[in-house]
């Protein structure tokens, strides 16, 4: 894949964009552990970066994923890992289900409003006792004449204390998929607005990195939600959150590898400055190598997110791709960060400076959208070296 001067466009556009309206802001929103995410999506809203390869007919841009790739990318730009994930919740996670399965109502009455910006999104899938084990979640939808009625708990949720609604996954519990069947075959997506009686947003949850994102454990007692509201076929969504998290899993990819160029290039920086031994940190040949190593393997994890990417537009099955671009983002993050910090010494331990951010807020890529563990999992299955559970 080879950016096009329209992808590096774009890129410009968002990159200027962060300059002036997100990083002047970073520092205050970590200390307030929370953005403004309606303000700050209403003005990529206005710019046509909310929905770059979604459907013109809801408002998006039409174009292929390669653009979205492009945007994460950018995102990287911005100086804290919170707000380019809010951003990425919103276009990468919560609606691309949504824009390819939603009926054309609920597309009009949740995905327009999401890509102009005048709507904050929230993807609900983890649960106090189910993360990695999507299938276990046992929040639960029971049929009540047209309605749903959605009881349980979501725990994790980025922007779910400012959301508007929420793509849910939740046990569907009659019908084709009923209780008894498959953990596989009996979930469903559905669009829940936040503003529902029976919602409580019980909790902030306080995190050791993405400080300026905010994360919520959400209560749903008897929630009432139309049926017309389910995304697509009963019984099929984990299906469409597993494809929802392939783009997801890319999405982290691209969005790391900026962050982790500008910590080696500011930790060159440093050791350039560094005196010690008579002479600096840079005259090291270890520090020297280390961080050679270092950004090659930033450029190798590029080159396969990029392959990935490429794949995907094509219409390939990126499921192995995705994962191991997952998997090497996440353990590439904690070891430039780890590293990094240490050539920085005492000044890398304190708070406030890039790479120690980067230590705090990298972390969480190993874990969220599906940890290291899970994506060996899916690898060792696809090479054939773990048995495949049975399919439905």
């Amino acid at each position: 894949m080879q950016y096009t001067h329209e992808h590096l466009e774009i890129q410009k556009t968002l990159r200027r964009f962060i300059d002036e309206e997100i990083n002047p802001h970073v520092d205050e929103w970590e200390a307030a552990e929370s953005f403004p995410a309606h303000e700050v999506f209403g003005k990529l809203g206005a710019l046509g970066l909310l929905g770059l390869n979604k459907p013109e007919d809801y408002g998006g841009a039409g174009l292929d994923y390669s653009y979205a790739m492009a945007m994460a990318e950018a995102l990287g730009h911005v100086r804290c890992g919170g707000v380019p994930m809010a951003i990425g919740v919103q276009t990468d996670m919560c609606t691309p289900a949504l824009a390819r399965f939603g009926s054309d109502a609920l597309r009009r009455e949740f995905l327009a409003p999401a890509i102009a910006g005048r709507t904050v999104g929230c993807i609900g899938v983890s649960e106090p006792g189910a993360g990695s084990d999507v299938a276990g979640l046992r929040s639960r939808a029971r049929k009540d004449g047209d309605d749903y009625l959605i009881s349980g708990q979501k725990m994790w949720i980025t922007n779910s204390l400012q959301a508007d609604w929420m793509c849910m996954l939740v046990n569907t519990g009659d019908g084709p998929s009923a209780a008894g069947d498959s953990p596989h075959r009996n979930k469903s997506l559905v669009i829940v607005p936040m503003d529902s009686p029976g919602i409580e947003r019980a909790k902030k949850i306080r995190k050791i990195g993405m400080h300026s994102s905010d994360t919520g454990l959400i209560y749903f007692d008897e929630v009432r939600v139309p049926q017309r509201y389910r995304i697509g076929e009963e019984g099929q969504g984990f299906v469409y959150q597993m494809q929802q998290f392939q783009e997801e899993r890319l999405w982290c990819a691209a969005s790391s590898l900026e962050p982790m160029e500008d910590c080696i290039r500011e930790t060159i920086a440093w050791a350039q400055e560094r005196r010690l031994f008579g002479g600096t940190l840079a005259d090291q040949q270890w520090v020297q190598f280390k961080l050679a190593e270092l950004q090659t393997e930033v450029e190798a994890l590029r080159a396969l997110t990029y392959r990935a990417c490429d794949l995907h537009v094509q219409g390939e099955d990126v499921t192995a791709l995705a994962s191991m671009a997952k998997l090497k983002c996440g353990r590439l993050t904690r070891e430039v960060a780890d590293t990094c910090l240490q050539f920085w010494g005492g000044m890398g331990f304190t708070w406030e400076n890039r790479v120690s951010r980067l230590y705090r807020d990298g972390r969480l890529a190993s874990i969220g959208g599906g940890a290291d563990e899970v994506m060996l999992g899916i690898l060792a299955k696809t090479m054939g070296i773990a048995k495949r559970p049975p399919r439905d």
